[in-house]
């Protein structure tokens, strides 16, 4: 004979108890995977040569952006002017866009002026201070054109959509070591960034007074600090686009018209036409013993991984 059991409220308590369990595991969980998604999720600064960094924006103003870089977020705080700034992409998907300040325009009766200084003015006013002559007007740039304004003087190789902004490379060029050391004494000094030549330059920078070295350990990186502020040693990426651009923007079809264009300019006002076959240094190192180097001819590959303590021509870049 069977007997009926009675349910009791441990019965019913069990299975409760079990849900709720499991629901609190679930949340954890999601809570777990929200975490993981808010700490890689990451702003991105766009600047007006097109270059971006990868970062979280500590603090914004009127003039300046204040952020510290995603791949070392307990590292230095960089500051960078908002005139160079063309957007920044926060992680929650807001975007600001930075316009540049309109052009002053001139009163046709009053003859006064209304706005921001204009290009013209502004030259006089910097050329009035330094007791010079008046710097050239700021214009719109072509890949090819030649740039003076004040002590910087090389040809544009790559510019904005705008045309205002862009980069230079150097009218001249040397052959030299990346560094002086050889295999045997090689090291990596984190100089490793593809797109950011200037970025490698101060990595450089900080390795040379941790480790009591010298600039003239690194003739490459030297010798374009010599060249002035504000010039360096590029990236190899930036050397890419100087050798893209220096074919006429495509390394797919050639284009003499272009190439001569940009060496005719070179030669024009000093400088030493580049060179098709040869391998320029970057500041990029790829490894202890070695760094990238490129050519400009058509034919790839592209970019080579020389040791560093080997002689390769050297040009230096500045931002305008």
């Amino acid at each position: 004979m069977l007997r009926r059991r009675t349910m009791t409220s441990c019965d019913v308590a069990g299975p409760m108890i079990h849900n709720v369990m499991m629901k609190k595991r679930v949340l954890l969980v999601l809570a777990c995977v929200c975490g993981a998604v808010s700490a890689s999720a990451q702003d991105l600064i766009v600047k007006r040569d097109s270059s971006r960094i990868e970062a979280r924006v500590t603090e914004v103003s009127p003039s300046e952006v204040r952020y510290k870089r995603f791949s070392n977020p307990e590292g230095p705080t960089y500051v960078l002017p908002t005139a160079d700034i063309h957007a920044i992409r926060y992680a929650n998907g807001e975007e600001e866009i930075y316009e540049l300040p309109a052009p002053k325009r001139a009163d046709a009766e009053s003859g006064t002026t209304s706005g921001t200084t204009s290009g013209a003015d502004l030259g006089a006013i910097l050329g009035s201070i330094s007791g010079s002559a008046a710097s050239p007007a700021p214009r719109q740039y072509e890949v090819g054109d030649y740039y003076e304004r004040g002590d910087v003087r090389g040809v544009v190789f790559q510019v904005e959509e705008d045309g205002w902004h862009g980069t230079i490379i150097s009218l001249d060029e040397i052959m030299l070591p990346w560094c002086v050391f050889r295999k045997a004494d090689a090291f990596a000094t984190g100089a490793d960034d593809l797109k950011d030549g200037m970025a490698n330059m101060q990595t450089l920078e900080r390795y040379i007074a941790a480790h009591g070295l010298s600039w003239a350990d690194f003739p490459a990186f030297e010798w374009c600090r010599g060249q002035g502020e504000g010039w360096y040693l590029p990236s190899i990426d930036e050397m890419l686009v100087a050798g893209h651009c220096f074919n006429g923007g495509s390394r797919v079809h050639y284009n003499r018209k272009a190439r001569n264009r940009f060496n005719d300019t070179l030669k024009e006002h000093g400088g030493k036409r580049l060179d098709r076959i040869a391998y320029y240094f970057t500041s990029t190192e790829t490894d202890a013993r070695q760094a990238y180097a490129t050519h400009m001819d058509m034919e790839p590959p592209y970019s080579l991984e020389i040791p560093k303590h080997n002689r390769f021509l050297v040009r230096a870049v500045h931002k305008f």
